[in-house]
Protein backbone atom coordinates (compact mmCIF):
# COMPACT_ATOMS: atom_id res chain seq x y z
CA UNK A 1 0.00 0.00 0.00
CA UNK A 2 1.34 3.42 -0.93
CA UNK A 3 0.78 6.41 1.35
CA UNK A 4 2.36 9.74 2.20
CA UNK A 5 4.38 9.05 5.32
CA UNK A 6 6.95 11.85 5.19
CA UNK A 7 7.08 15.56 4.46
CA UNK A 8 10.37 17.34 3.88
CA UNK A 9 10.58 21.07 4.55
CA UNK A 10 13.29 23.40 3.27
CA UNK A 11 15.14 24.84 6.24
CA UNK A 12 18.03 26.79 4.76
CA UNK A 13 18.54 29.89 6.89
CA UNK A 14 18.24 28.40 10.35
CA UNK A 15 18.18 24.60 10.34
CA UNK A 16 18.93 24.26 14.08
CA UNK A 17 16.41 26.99 14.97
CA UNK A 18 13.72 25.30 12.89
CA UNK A 19 14.27 21.96 14.64
CA UNK A 20 14.26 23.73 18.02
CA UNK A 21 11.01 25.53 17.11
CA UNK A 22 9.13 22.30 16.33
CA UNK A 23 10.61 20.65 19.41
CA UNK A 24 9.46 23.43 21.71
CA UNK A 25 6.13 24.12 20.00
CA UNK A 26 4.99 20.51 19.56
CA UNK A 27 7.37 18.36 21.58
CA UNK A 28 8.85 16.66 18.51
CA UNK A 29 12.30 15.07 18.75
CA UNK A 30 14.64 15.25 15.76
CA UNK A 31 17.46 12.89 14.83
CA UNK A 32 20.42 14.45 12.99
CA UNK A 33 21.46 12.81 9.72
CA UNK A 34 24.49 15.01 9.12
CA UNK A 35 24.96 18.75 9.64
CA UNK A 36 22.16 19.87 7.31
CA UNK A 37 19.42 17.29 7.77
CA UNK A 38 17.31 16.12 10.66
CA UNK A 39 14.02 14.30 10.97
CA UNK A 40 11.44 12.97 13.35
CA UNK A 41 11.33 9.19 13.44
CA UNK A 42 7.95 8.45 15.00
CA UNK A 43 6.93 6.06 12.24
CA UNK A 44 3.62 7.76 11.51
CA UNK A 45 3.98 10.80 9.26
CA UNK A 46 7.48 12.09 9.88
CA UNK A 47 8.95 15.52 9.19
CA UNK A 48 12.37 16.08 7.61
CA UNK A 49 14.23 19.39 7.67
CA UNK A 50 16.51 19.91 4.66
CA UNK A 51 19.18 22.53 5.33
CA UNK A 52 21.44 21.82 2.37
CA UNK A 53 20.94 24.59 -0.23
CA UNK A 54 21.96 22.18 -3.01
CA UNK A 55 19.25 19.69 -2.06
CA UNK A 56 16.35 21.73 -0.67
CA UNK A 57 13.35 22.58 -2.80
CA UNK A 58 11.53 25.88 -2.48
CA UNK A 59 8.34 24.17 -1.24
CA UNK A 60 7.45 21.28 1.08
CA UNK A 61 8.09 17.85 -0.47
CA UNK A 62 5.48 15.15 0.25
CA UNK A 63 7.07 11.71 0.18
CA UNK A 64 5.13 8.53 -0.65
CA UNK A 65 6.28 5.20 0.78
CA UNK A 66 5.89 2.17 -1.48
CA UNK A 67 6.78 -1.53 -1.45
CA UNK A 68 8.34 -1.61 -4.94
CA UNK A 69 10.13 1.52 -6.14
CA UNK A 70 10.69 0.37 -9.72
CA UNK A 71 7.00 -0.50 -10.10
CA UNK A 72 6.06 2.90 -8.67
CA UNK A 73 8.42 4.67 -11.07
CA UNK A 74 6.90 2.83 -14.04
CA UNK A 75 3.37 3.72 -12.87
CA UNK A 76 4.25 7.41 -12.37
CA UNK A 77 5.75 7.70 -15.85
CA UNK A 78 2.99 5.68 -17.54
CA UNK A 79 0.31 7.91 -16.07
CA UNK A 80 1.60 11.37 -16.91
CA UNK A 81 4.22 12.07 -14.24
CA UNK A 82 7.59 13.54 -15.21
CA UNK A 83 10.78 12.33 -13.57
CA UNK A 84 12.63 15.21 -11.88
CA UNK A 85 15.28 13.14 -10.06
CA UNK A 86 16.10 9.51 -10.85
CA UNK A 87 16.27 6.79 -8.20
CA UNK A 88 19.06 7.44 -5.71
CA UNK A 89 20.22 5.95 -2.43
CA UNK A 90 20.13 7.84 0.88
CA UNK A 91 20.63 6.75 4.51
CA UNK A 92 17.61 4.52 5.10
CA UNK A 93 16.53 3.65 1.57
CA UNK A 94 16.10 4.74 -2.02
CA UNK A 95 13.88 7.37 -3.62
CA UNK A 96 13.05 9.32 -6.76
CA UNK A 97 11.30 12.64 -7.40
CA UNK A 98 8.60 13.41 -9.94
CA UNK A 99 6.35 16.24 -11.09
CA UNK A 100 2.64 15.45 -11.24
CA UNK A 101 0.39 16.82 -14.03
CA UNK A 102 -0.54 19.76 -11.77
CA UNK A 103 3.10 20.86 -11.42
CA UNK A 104 3.67 19.56 -7.87
CA UNK A 105 6.93 17.85 -6.97
CA UNK A 106 6.69 14.72 -4.83
CA UNK A 107 9.07 11.91 -3.96
CA UNK A 108 8.62 8.15 -3.71
CA UNK A 109 10.73 6.04 -1.38
CA UNK A 110 11.33 2.48 -0.24
CA UNK A 111 13.12 1.46 2.97
CA UNK A 112 16.59 -0.02 2.55
CA UNK A 113 15.63 -3.21 4.34
CA UNK A 114 12.72 -3.76 1.94
CA UNK A 115 13.51 -5.95 -1.05
CA UNK A 116 12.04 -4.80 -4.37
Amino acid sequence: MARIDYVELPSLAAHELTAAFYGKAFGWTFTAFGPDYSATTSGDVDLGLQGDPNEALSAPLPVIRVDDIEEALDAVLANGGTLSRPIFTFPGGRRFHFIDPGGNELAVWVAEDHRD
